[in-house]
């Protein structure tokens, strides 16, 4: 009990922008926020950066990906990068609401979430969730729709090595029977516009590999959400 009161109030009291050191300050402040988090044109299925005016790149022309819209707050690049690593293996848990106010902040992000049905974090294998003690997608989820957020729909069933240990090839078919959904729930999908969460995404074939789950068992449209992208 006290350890929870004495965590409120230090989340009461100002602290110190965590790129510049300013205070006081937000863990990241306003103008560390205007200086790194700039909007870019990016590719609507896969998030890439684009020059002005294109909507989609050449790779999801040639072979369109299972996500109708994938949408990214910031690249990973400094300082984003360093604060994702501490708010996903450093108990950095804070750092959600930072993160949530710029995925909330991105075009097209607000409306996506309220036409959805559901918001589905990435799950963790639950050997890993429990070395780790939470789930980093889940935490972001419930920071930007908490009432449409369900941890139980879908599943990992499979572990698989991280995914920056593999080369391409790997991570693409590494995850092919990772994912299922919960066989007493699977009906919630059906029809359903899904939203998939996570913080970051590098080749998307977690998130691939997740939306063709759900294709399969029938949801209407699935998008991603993510709050960082590799470039």
């Amino acid at each position: 009990m006290f350890t929870k009161l004495f965590t409120g109030l230090l989340a009461a009291l100002p602290g110190q922008c965590r790129v510049c050191h300013s205070w006081p300050a937000l863990p990241v402040c306003e103008a560390c926020v205007s200086q790194f988090a700039q909007p870019h044109q990016r590719c609507k299925t896969c998030a890439l950066p684009l020059p002005r005016g294109m909507q989609h790149c050449g790779a999801c022309l040639k072979n369109p990906p299972p996500l109708d819209q994938c949408l990214a707050a910031v690249s990973y690049a400094y300082p984003w990068s360093n604060l994702i690593a501490d708010f996903k293996f450093h108990d950095q848990t804070g750092l959600v609401r930072s993160f949530a106010t710029l995925l909330q902040a991105t075009p097209w992000v607000d409306p996506t979430l309220d036409t959805a049905d559901m918001v589905l974090p990435m799950p963790l294998f639950p050997q890993r969730l429990a070395a780790r003690g939470y789930n980093q997608a889940l935490l972001l989820a419930r920071a930007v729709s908490a009432s449409k957020t369900r941890a139980d729909v879908l599943l990992r069933i499979q572990d698989t090595p991280a995914q920056h240990t593999l080369k391409r090839q790997r991570r693409l078919s590494a995850l092919d029977h990772a994912f299922a959904l919960d066989p007493l729930l699977a009906h919630l999908v059906k029809g359903a516009r899904i939203v998939l969460v996570d913080d970051v995404m590098t080749t998307g074939a977690s998130l691939h590999a997740a939306a063709r789950v759900l294709r399969a068992a029938g949801a209407s449209d699935v998008t991603g959400l993510v709050f960082a992208r590799t470039e």
